[in-house]
């Protein structure tokens, strides 16, 4: 039985930043879109219009059943909410995972917004940590990426980076790593081998190389981790009802190092905490 390799020559990589750099500008329409008042239908129709200017498609849209350019989840949502007539609210803290195939390749990555609120400056802060921590636990698990040998490194460096966050300085939660929900490889298709786990698992998984890429999605909860799938059979929240942040990037492994293909400057400004310098494709 034929089995594609879940490594990419060089080329391969290369045709993979286009589609990274679409799925970035449809984050950024979608972030200039979330206000109070807007329905997260109208964040959703931003982002489609910034994918469609670029001459790509939605790889959301390629899923059987879904029919939005992104998943937009909202408080207690943590993944996977579809896009409505919900109005976002002040000091709503909303997920928007995006993703964009271009002439064969596919990108996908998430980023965590907090609507102000100047009436509630605690709940912001709170959920600006959570977004926080969150983030900082993704760019772990990719400045990891750039030496780990396999890719369980990387599921440890974001679970360790998170723990030693402690509980919430402003809610005096624990934080929660969801465990069914995890990163993957990505490719010819959004969803690819290898799964890449957001917390230490014994199995050390495949081999980090040249010619890996794979979508590193840290999935934080403010409280438990554990969750359910709502009777939409999409969107996933938390059991507790307490805050969800997720944040992802696409990112390439080659022979100089590694390159964020989904953020404009390869990862550049969030891996320099680690000391860790992207080089893009050759």
């Amino acid at each position: 039985m034929f089995r594609r390799s879940i490594y990419k020559t060089p080329a391969q990589l290369r045709s993979m930043i286009e589609p990274g750099l679409i799925t970035a500008a449809s984050l950024d329409a979608a972030g200039a879109a979330i206000r109070a008042g807007a329905t997260t239908a109208s964040v959703d129709e931003a982002a489609s219009a910034a994918v469609l200017s670029r001459g790509a498609e939605s790889n959301f849209k390629l899923v059987r059943g879904y029919h939005h350019t992104t998943c937009i989840s909202v408080n207690e949502q943590v993944v996977h909410g579809i896009p409505g007539a919900r109005v976002l609210e002040p000091g709503d803290i909303v997920s928007v995972d995006s993703g964009a195939q271009f002439q064969g390749w596919n990108g996908d990555s998430a980023r965590t917004f907090v609507v102000p609120d100047p009436a509630r400056p605690d709940l912001v802060a709170a959920r600006s940590e959570l977004s926080r921590v969150t983030e900082g636990s993704m760019w772990a698990g990719i400045a990891a990426m750039a030496s780990a040998g396999h890719i369980g490194e990387i599921g440890a460096a974001i679970q360790e980076y998170i723990e030693a966050q402690g509980p919430s300085a402003v809610s005096g939660e624990t934080y929660g790593i969801l465990r069914e929900y995890v990163g993957h490889g990505i490719g010819r298709k959004m969803h690819e081998a290898p799964s890449v786990f957001n917390y230490r698992t014994p199995d050390p998984g495949a081999e980090v190389k040249p010619g890996l890429v794979l979508a590193i999605e840290p999935m934080v909860t403010a409280g438990s981790e554990e969750t359910f799938v709502e009777d939409d059979d999409w969107t996933v929240s938390t059991v507790d009802g307490s805050d969800g942040s997720h944040w992802e990037h696409s990112v390439a492994v080659h022979a100089d190092g590694i390159w964020v293909l989904t953020a404009p400057d390869g990862g550049a400004a969030g891996l320099a905490p680690f000391g860790v310098v992207p080089v893009r494709p050759a």
